[in-house]
């Protein structure tokens, strides 16, 4: 692995931190930003201005460029981290061929132009083999990541070996990584756990309890179960933390986005309202959408789904949260 060369294409709070975690093990990373601006600070002040602050660079480890292209072409193997709503406009801008690369996804969205999984993307479109196609995930917040608090991160490959190369180059002493096979599994689990995180944050803002909640969370990863079992069957352990795990640090911690989210939709913010004074990106919000419209092509064979239904209807149909959450109290065991 150390003869590989790793790029990582975006700069938000989540690739600043996969950054930080492969400067633990390795001597230079390449690193795309779309901002000139924003490279130039981090050449002068060795951090992210906008993302985990804190965290500071050893500025030798860092190739810092605002051309994709560039990026792309000096990497062997590339960890896409922008956020899955300005994901498809990145890779319209990429010339060099991907065919001699390897893929890890970092990017827990569906593509909304197409609601394709990004590792899809790249077999179905992109005509990557699978081989070449991997997923970072598990209960990892970036400012976790930041304080060097133990987290744990999954590594899934239909290539186990590339998945234990992967999984080589990030750990270290506040990382743990496990690899799996399932990547189909693993990046959806990554896509609806912000899904059910918006349901607790809206639960919580009209005033639910935690014994609420549990009951939420229960249901909510027996509806992950019945989701991603309709999407691709294979053997898995629905309690393994890249699943239930990542669905509880993302519903209940205060460092979750979507459950802040849906926090402020609970208390009466509008979504544009929320969006804006958060000034970060809820993938949950975009994810909602694209998971209500793949369920519902299932037509009579689709999955259950009372809480991503829930969900949608609150934020895309703007329909009334505690009317929604009413019905949906009903529907949960």
């Amino acid at each position: 692995m150390s003869e590989k060369k790793i790029g990582i294409l975006g700069s938000g709070s989540w690739a600043t931190a996969l950054a930080k975690i492969l400067c633990e093990n390795k001597t230079s990373i390449n690193w795309y930003f779309r901002e000139e601006d924003t490279i130039n600070y981090v050449k002068e002040h060795q951090h992210n201005k906008e993302y985990l602050s804190s965290v500071q660079f050893d500025l030798d480890q860092l190739n810092l460029s605002s051309d994709i292209n560039e990026v792309v072409e000096a990497s062997d193997i590339l960890i896409i981290a922008i956020p899955s709503a300005f994901l498809m406009d990145a890779l319209n801008q990429v010339e060099i061929s991907f065919h001699n690369k390897i893929v890890f996804n970092a990017v827990k969205g569906i593509l909304p132009e197409n609601q394709k999984l990004v590792g899809e993307h790249f077999h179905d479109v992109i005509d990557l083999d699978f081989d070449k196609i991997g997923v970072i995930t598990g209960p990892c917040h970036a400012e976790e990541v930041a304080l060097e608090r133990l987290s744990y991160l999954t590594i899934a490959c239909a290539d186990i070996n590339t998945a234990e190369m992967m999984a080589n180059s990030l750990r270290c002493h506040y990382i743990n990584c496990k690899t799996s096979t399932d990547i189909i599994g693993t990046e959806y689990a990554a896509v609806l756990k912000n899904i059910y995180a918006i349901a607790a944050g809206i639960a919580h803002g009209l005033g639910y309890g935690d014994n609420f909640q549990s009951v939420l969370m229960s249901n909510a990863i027996r509806e992950m179960k019945r989701f991603i079992k309709k999407r691709y069957q294979m053997k898995r352990n629905i309690n393994d933390s890249a699943y239930l795990g990542d669905l509880l640090v993302t519903g209940y911690s205060n460092f979750s986005r979507n459950r802040f989210f849906g926090n402020m939709i609970g208390k009466g913010y509008t979504v544009k309202s929320a969006m804006m004074e958060m000034n970060m990106i809820a993938e949950g919000y975009y994810a909602s959408e694209s998971a209500y419209l793949i369920s519902k092509s299932d037509g009579k064979n689709k999955a259950k789904t009372p809480i991503i239904n829930a969900v949608y209807k609150v934020l895309y149909q703007n329909e009334n949260p505690r009317t929604i959450f009413e019905k949906l109290t009903h529907k949960l065991d």
